[in-house]
């Protein structure tokens, strides 16, 4: 009801895509009688273009009421968001954030892994090396850890995953919240096989956390403590940070 209210008092509605925002308004106007203010203007704030449109802005553009709409879930969690926030923290412009449904936080809870430590990775990079050591992060940092994925990368996801640790345990959730929500235990071959090539909607992974991990860990002091070549050290240290080989090394030179 909060978010209700605060929809139809906007003066400007800024949109992840205003095709959706203005679909939501036309429901709350049919099914709960919504009476919205006449005029608003809907605009366009999406991830292609929103350091650019934030780059723009006037401070006196928030003299008027706005408000930001992702399509959804929740703006900021892997959708566009963080940048306007920043915006308004640098410039001294009050702002608040009225949460909603969350895929993250919601996964978590439905995986029924008791760890309640977690981390949350968002989407993995969709290819290259990047990809493979993020996902060795994902696999082997000791915590519950929490992955987005698109329909068309699924079954490459499920498949590296069996390939490194064929017997660890994943919950897949899939549209959370909407009509087609699914939920799926098991592991990575279990569920590959249980969907048969059924990847459609946006997809949540929890992984349960590894027991292997070592309690002991290798940090950059530790590196830089051996009687090694900078490029030789820069590398091992980006293997535990994720950091640019490149700009590690230009770091260490710096020193």
């Amino acid at each position: 009801m909060r978010t209700i209210e605060v929809l139809k008092d906007a003066d400007i509605l800024l949109c992840e895509d205003t095709r959706v925002t203005k679909k939501l308004i036309h429901i709350l106007k049919e099914r709960y009688n919504t009476v919205f203010k006449e005029n608003q203007e809907f605009i366009s704030l999406h991830s292609h273009n929103e350091k650019s449109f934030v780059e723009k802005l006037e401070k006196s553009i928030f003299l008027q009421n706005i408000v930001y709409v992702s399509d959804a879930g929740m703006p900021g969690v892997s959708d566009p968001g963080q940048v306007l926030v920043r915006f308004c923290i640098d410039n001294k412009i009050e702002y608040d954030v009225l949460p909603g449904a969350n895929a993250l936080l919601t996964a978590f809870v439905a995986s029924g892994f008791v760890e309640t430590q977690m981390l949350f990775f968002g989407f993995l990079d969709h290819k290259g090396t990047s990809r493979a050591e993020g996902l060795l992060q994902a696999l082997h940092n000791g915590y519950t850890t929490i992955l987005y994925e698109s329909p068309h990368r699924l079954d490459k996801l499920l498949l590296e995953i069996e390939k490194e640790e064929p017997a660890r345990e994943l919950f897949l959730a899939k549209e959370l919240t909407k009509k087609y929500q699914k939920y799926l235990h098991g592991t990575a071959g279990e569920i590959f096989k249980n969907l048969d090539g059924n990847y459609r909607g946006e997809w949540v992974v929890v992984i349960k956390a590894s027991t292997a991990q070592s309690t002991s860990a290798v940090s950059q002091n530790d590196i830089l403590a051996l009687d090694l070549p900078k490029k030789v050290q820069a590398k091992l240290i980006c293997k535990i940070t994720g950091e640019n080989t490149k700009e590690c090394y230009n770091r260490l030179l710096s020193l």
